[in-house]
């Protein structure tokens, strides 16, 4: 009779998580355009590419009541949440409607982001 012997299993182990590529930065002006605020312009202050979400100014504003530590008091804490990148859209930096984005390529290799409605290029705020 043959001994049991246990194979390890070749498999990926830490397999690294998908980047997702969104249309929105750090400091744009965007439109929520889906979901409670829908309708409220705020400004992005972080965008989350793992999970595809950006957090926006003042919007999806969720509570959690923290428990006290021997450096911070307890209480309730009120701060954004974020949402899903899908659910904004960027603002025409002529009209300042809401508008899709187009990217093009520059002659020096750099991407350049294009309001669909006027054609206009819409800055990077860093």
């Amino acid at each position: 009779m043959k001994p049991l012997v246990h194979k390890k299993v070749s498999r990926l182990r830490h397999q690294p998580v998908p980047r997702v590529r969104m249309h929105v930065t750090k400091g744009d002006m965007v439109q929520v355009i889906r979901g409670d605020d829908a309708g409220t312009r705020a400004r992005v202050l972080r965008v989350h590419p793992k999970t595809g979400r950006v957090t926006l100014e003042g919007v999806n504003m969720v509570k959690r009541h923290r428990r006290a530590t021997q450096t911070t008091e307890g209480g309730i804490v009120q701060f954004a949440a974020p949402i899903h990148h899908s659910n904004v859209m960027l603002l025409d930096p002529k009209s300042g409607e809401p508008t899709r984005v187009r990217r093009q390529k520059d002659k020096d290799g750099t991407v350049e982001r294009i309001a669909a409605k006027s054609g206009q290029s819409i800055p990077r705020n860093r």
